[in-house]
């Protein structure tokens, strides 16, 4: 027993190592990395089972929840659209102004609204401004997703990661964090990187002309084609007209439950082979439309087919892309929800800079995952009101409760002035907030429920239930002991660096909440260590585990525009790396000089 006494504080160490390693290996979505972390930490006895219970005492995962349905109230009484269609409207007039105020939306509404919704409803707006003011969407959309980020650093309630600090910190002792006690170093992040962009942004952000059908020019669709012209079983590959294109790759031959790869021009097509191949929109398009193959996967129940004569609009092409909240991410295609409730056919898969497989049907989703569907007018509104989904045009098609956006926006407004006056705690006022949404009308219980990113909250509560297992197991203290030595006699400023490059840094390839978790108690432990205040130390963590900029993985804002515009990783390291050099330094200035 001493044995396993002594060498819990290392087991837990090597479970830090494992976990972070598989968030960055993206074999699961992050969530059932998190939920298997917490069961190891169960399943050893490192946490018991009433230990796992405490958990659900801390008030940060319901105090997220609560906002995702308040933020989800405006969306659905058409708040933020109503602004944002104002300023399209406005956009023939004065165009560059427009742009300029369009980015101010999202320099101010994730300061109170959860700034991922904000960011899905303003990409097609962005997309369609700079389109009318001649502006790629490449010089827009990276913007647009820093501006969110910097934004929900102004107020505690801004996004996720604040909250989830705060909820750690009061765990460990701290008194609870004021809304607006961090809204000056926000300002000083916000003016940091706003002036960065501004300056560097004309150099360093990518100039790629839209196209006309709003895809990349070079991203390619994995599909299937099913030959169906008569005579197709038993003639090679190379007397299919279509496939001697060169933009249509044969990626292999799906032939049962097998995948055959390298396959030659002279291979001879059985009557129930499905062939692999990668190709553009328009050629999936033509492909789709054409007499002699059935493409894509699609409900047999409800069977759908693209009419010959493009000009046809009772079927459609749509293109959408899944949000990181699409509880599909990590499922096969052929699993997914719509494919067996709505008539669509799911035509291709697109994934930034890589292929999907191995084929369409086993294909496992990924936020930022790119498709293109075949669907009637009905499945396509039911497909763009879906909060999941980030589609174009959906201001024509969803229909808002605009008569309700002022109730929405004045119970935000007074959850967030009574919290500020420590009148209750956020957490309560955020309840009663939802209590007013829902008995408003605002939005429906289901619509509620569906605002609610489960996988945010779940992924939340397996990462406190994990880091209250590395503090039973002495892992923490292991960490902090073992750091000392190397910060004792730095000054304050310095500890502050050195914890937000830390936490900078592991956010850049893993979930922020995550590092927020397991770095709070460790900032928490080092400032104990080294006689100071801790707090300025967990406000480093607070905005280290958010400011992430340079990789499209680190922050889900920034996979949502990856996937929305002809982005490549390196777009993001040439911009975002001096982003959170300058936005960190400023931002560690303003913690030592405000806090």
């Amino acid at each position: 027993m001493s044995i396993w006494h002594d060498a819990k504080p290392f087991v837990g160490l090597v479970m830090v190592v494992l976990l972070f390693v598989s968030f960055a290996l993206e074999r699961f979505p992050p969530v059932v990395i998190a939920l298997i972390g917490a069961a190891l930490m169960l399943g050893t006895g490192i946490l018991a089972p009433a230990d796992v219970l405490t958990v659900f005492s801390n008030p940060a995962p319901i105090t997220i929840a609560a906002f995702f349905i308040l933020s989800g109230a405006l969306i659905r009484t058409g708040a933020i659209e109503a602004l944002a269609s104002l300023m399209i409207a406005r956009a023939r007039e004065r165009p560059r102004r427009t742009v300029a105020e369009l980015m101010g939306t999202a320099m101010l509404a994730p300061a109170f609204i959860n700034n991922t919704p904000v960011v899905m409803v303003l990409i097609p707006l962005v997309k369609k401004l700079g389109r009318t003011v001649g502006i790629a969407a490449t010089r827009l959309l990276i913007p647009l997703s820093y501006l969110a980020i910097l934004s929900g650093t102004l107020t505690l309630v801004g996004t996720s990661t604040n909250l989830l600090v705060d909820g750690v910190a009061q765990e460990s002792g701290l008194a609870p964090f004021g809304i607006f006690e961090i809204t000056a170093v926000g300002a000083v992040a916000l003016l940091s990187g706003g002036l960065t962009l501004l300056l560097l942004g004309p150099k360093l952000l990518p100039n790629r002309p839209d196209d006309e059908l709003d895809v990349d020019s070079d991203r390619q669709y994995i599909t299937e084609l099913l030959p169906t012209f008569h005579g197709a079983a038993g003639r090679p590959l190379s007397e299919f007209g279509a496939l001697r294109r060169g933009a249509v790759k044969v990626v292999g031959i799906k032939r049962g439950s097998q995948v055959v790869r390298n396959v030659s021009a002279g291979e001879e097509i059985l009557s129930s082979d499905r062939i692999i191949v990668a190709t553009s929109a328009h050629e999936l398009d033509a492909l789709a439309r054409s007499h002699d193959f059935m493409v894509g996967l699609q409900n047999v129940g409800r069977p759908i087919r693209l009419a010959h004569d493009e000009r046809d609009e009772a079927v459609r092409m749509v293109g959408i892309t899944l949000a990181p909240t699409h509880p599909a991410i990590g499922r096969r295609m052929r699993e997914i929800p719509f494919l067996s409730n709505l008539g669509v056919r799911v035509l291709g898969l697109s994934r930034p800079r890589h292929l999907a497989g191995p084929d369409l049907a086993n294909a496992r989703l990924r936020a930022g995952d790119s498709l293109l569907v075949a669907a009637d007018d009905q499945a396509a509104s039911e497909l763009r009101e879906n909060a999941n989904f980030i589609a174009e045009d959906t201001s024509g098609v969803r229909r808002y409760r605009r008569h309700r956006a002022p109730i929405a926006a004045l119970t935000l407004a007074l959850v967030i002035l009574g919290a500020a006056f420590n009148v209750m705690p956020v957490y309560a006022f955020a309840l009663l907030g939802v209590a007013i949404v829902l008995a408003t009308r605002c939005l429906d219980a289901e619509e509620a429920w569906a605002a609610i990113d489960g996988n945010v909250i779940v992924l939340i509560f397996a990462m406190l239930a994990f880091g209250l297992g590395l503090e039973k197991a002495g892992s923490v203290k292991l960490i902090v002991d073992t750091l000392s030595p190397w910060m004792d006699g730095l000054p304050p400023l310095a500890l502050i660096f050195a914890i937000y490059a830390a936490t900078s840094a592991l956010t850049e390839t893993v979930t922020n909440n995550a590092v927020a978790v397991i770095m709070t108690p460790i900032a928490i432990g080092i400032a104990g260590q080294s006689g100071v205040d801790a707090r300025p130390l967990v406000i480093a963590v607070m905005f280290a585990a958010s400011a992430s900029f340079a990789t499209p993985i680190g922050y889900q804002t920034n996979t949502m525009v990856y996937a929305a515009a002809d982005y490549r990783f390196a777009d993001f390291v040439k911009i975002g790396l001096p982003m959170n050099i300058i936005v960190g330094v400023a931002t560690c200035a303003a913690i030592y000089a405000l806090t």
